[in-house]
C-alpha cells in the first residue's frame, strides 16, 4: 500500500508498510497513478497517455525507476498482519496512570468534556490514601516494566496540591524497593501555578501540560473562571515564569480549537510569539456548548488551516524561529514498534485513569461511565471483558482502519472519540471527521520533514507568497 499526495508543489509518496517517503518529479508522480498493484503492472492506456503528453523517453525512464523501487520492495512493500498481531501481549501491564486529583475546577470552560471538572458527579478531591493505593496498584500491575508515568489531572489538580506533594514523595520513597522509576506530569490551567506550586512543579514534574487556547480573545471567550472572567492575563505571566524555570525539562502548551477559532493556526503562532516552543492545539471533542462543535461541512477549511500552519512553521524555521507543534512530530526512522503501531495508546490495558474514589477507567474521557469501569485501586481489575474489548480494538480488527494508509500513525484512533461519535454504540468505529484531520496532520508532518532535510525552497526566495499562507 502507498499513499501519494501533492503539497506545496511537492509530490510525496509514502510506502505505508515501511514508512519510506519519496518525493517524485511530476512525470513519475503522474505515471505512478497508472500502476495497478493488483495487476502488478502499469495500465498501458494510462502510460500511453502520459507518454503522449510528457514524451516517450521521459516516461520510459520514469517507469523503469518506479519498477526498480517496486521490485526491490521499496514501494508497495509487504505487510505481515499475523506476525505483527503476535507482538500484541494478551496480558495487561499498566505503565501509565492518570490520577484525577480533583473532580472540581476553579474554571468553567465552555467546551469542557468533564462537566466543569466534576465528571457529572459530586465534586471532590482525591484523598492521599487513595492516591497511595493507586501508586501501589500500578507498581504491582506494571510487571517487569521499570518506568511508570503518572499524570496529575483534574478538574484542576492544584486544588489538591498537598495530596500531589504527598503522592510524589510516597512514589519516590518506594522506587528502590519496587524497582521502578516514576515520571510525573502535571496538567494545569495555570491559575494556581505560582510561588510554591511553580517551584515544586519545576523540581519534581518531568513534564508540564499548560492549558491555554491561544489569542486573548479566543482563550477568554471559552476559558473562564467560575466567576465568568477571562484567564489570559493571569496565566500567561505564570506560564512564562514556570517555563523559564524548567531548566530544559519537558513542557507543552495545550490548547483546544472550536468552531469559534477555525483559524487555529493563528493561535499556534500566537503562542510561539509569546516565546513558547512546545505547542499542541487540538480539535474540540464533545463540547459542553454545542455551538462550539466543529461542523463536518467545515472540514476543507480546517484541512487548509493545517497546511497554512505547516508553511508558516517552515518559514519561521528558515528565520531561526522554529518551534515544535505536537501534531506535526513524526518519527519516520525509529518510530514505534509494530505492536505499538497496531494498538495505539493502550487505553484500558496499559494506560488507565483513577478517579477520586479509586475507581479505574480506561482513560480520563471514560471516567464516570459505569459501562467502562474496570475495577478500583483497592481490589484491582475485575472487568476483564472490558479490558479485552480495548485490547482487541487494534487496526486490523477495524475494517476502515485496516485499509487506511495512516493506520500506523494513529493505531486506530481514539476510542473515546469513536464511542462519542457512534452515540455510545462502541469503540471500534473510528470517527471519520477526526480521521481526516489526523491524516492531514500526518501529511503536513511528512512534508515538513522533507522541507527540513533541504528539499524545499522558500516561496520568498522564489519571489512570491506561494500558497497564500500568512505568518
Amino acid at each position: 500500500m502507498i499513499h501519494k499526495y501533492r503539497l506545496f508543489s511537492d509530490n510525496i509518496v509514502l510506502d505505508v508498510n515501511s514508512s519510506a517517503v519519496y518525493v517524485f518529479d511530476d512525470i513519475s508522480y503522474e505515471l505512478l497513478g497508472a500502476w495497478s498493484d493488483d495487476a502488478g503492472a502499469f495500465s498501458r492506456a494510462a502510460e500511453a497517455e502520459v507518454a503522449r503528453r510528457r514524451g516517450e523517453a521521459e516516461t520510459r525512464e520514469a517507469r523503469e525507476e518506479i519498477e526498480s523501487l517496486i521490485s526491490s520492495g521499496q514501494l508497495f512493500s509487504e505487510a505481515s498482519p499475523e506476525a505483527e498481531l503476535a507482538g500484541i501481549e494478551r496480558t495487561f501491564v499498566f505503565k501509565s496512570l492518570c490520577l484525577h486529583m480533583a473532580h472540581d475546577c476553579n474554571m468553567r470552560c465552555a467546551y469542557c468534556f468533564a462537566s466543569a471538572g466534576s465528571f457529572g458527579a459530586e465534586r471532590g478531591l482525591m484523598p492521599f490514601e487513595t492516591a497511595r493505593r493507586a501508586i501501589d496498584f500500578v507498581a504491582g500491575a506494571s510487571g517487569s516494566r521499570r518506568n511508570i508515568e503518572i499524570d496529575f489531572f483534574g478538574g484542576e489538580p492544584l486544588l489538591n496540591f498537598e495530596t500531589v506533594k504527598k503522592t510524589v514523595a510516597y512514589a519516590r520513597g518506594i522506587e528502590g524497593k519496587a524497582g521502578k522509576r516514576f515520571r510525573f506530569t502535571l496538567t494545569t490551567n495555570g491559575t494556581l501555578l505560582d510561588g510554591e506550586a511553580a517551584a515544586f512543579a519545576n523540581e519534581h514534574m518531568d513534564n508540564l501540560v499548560l492549558s491555554i487556547d491561544g489569542r486573548r480573545e479566543v482563550n477568554d471567550a471559552v476559558r473562564k473562571t467560575a466567576g465568568g472572567g477571562g484567564t489570559y492575563d493571569a496565566i500567561v505571566p505564570r506560564f512564562r515564569d514556570v517555563v523559564a524555570g524548567r531548566g530544559g525539562k519537558s513542557y507543552y502548551m495545550r490548547g483546544t480549537y472550536t468552531a469559534r477559532n477555525a483559524d487555529f493556526a493563528s493561535d499556534v503562532l500566537h503562542l510561539a510569539d509569546l516565546g513558547f516552543d512546545q505547542i499542541s492545539v487540538e480539535p474540540v471533542v464533545a463540547p459542553g456548548d454545542p455551538s462550539l462543535a466543529l461542523e463536518r461541512g467545515r472540514l476543507p477549511e480546517l484541512l487548509r488551516e493545517y497546511e497554512r500552519l505547516a508553511l508558516a512553521m517552515r518559514r519561521r524555521e528558515e528565520r531561526g524561529e522554529g518551534f515544535n507543534f505536537f501534531h506535526f512530530m513524526v518519527d519516520m526512522e525509529g518510530g514505534p514498534c509494530a505492536a505499538r503501531r497496531l494498538k495505539g495508546c493502550g487505553a484500558g490495558y496499559e494506560y488507565a485513569a483513577v478517579t477520586p474514589d479509586g475507581s479505574i477507567y480506561p482513560c480520563h474521557q471514560f471516567a464516570g461511565n459505569a459501562r467502562f469501569r474496570l475495577g478500583d485501586v483497592f481490589g484491582g481489575i475485575g472487568a476483564l471483558r472490558t479490558v479485552r474489548e480495548f485490547q482487541d480494538a487494534n487496526v486490523y480488527a477495524k475494517p476502515k482502519c485496516r485499509a487506511c494508509w495512516a493506520k500506523y500513525f494513529c493505531g486506530g484512533g481514539c476510542a473515546a472519540s469513536a464511542y462519542q461519535s457512534s452515540g455510545g454504540a462502541g469503540i471500534s468505529e473510528p470517527d471519520e471527521f477526526y480521521c481526516a484531520l489526523l491524516k492531514k496532520r500526518v501529511e503536513c508532518a511528512i512534508w515538513l520533514r522533507y522541507a527540513r532535510d533541504g528539499g524545499w525552497e522558500s516561496r520568498e526566495s522564489q519571489g512570491g507568497q506561494g500558497d497564500g499562507a500568512e505568518d
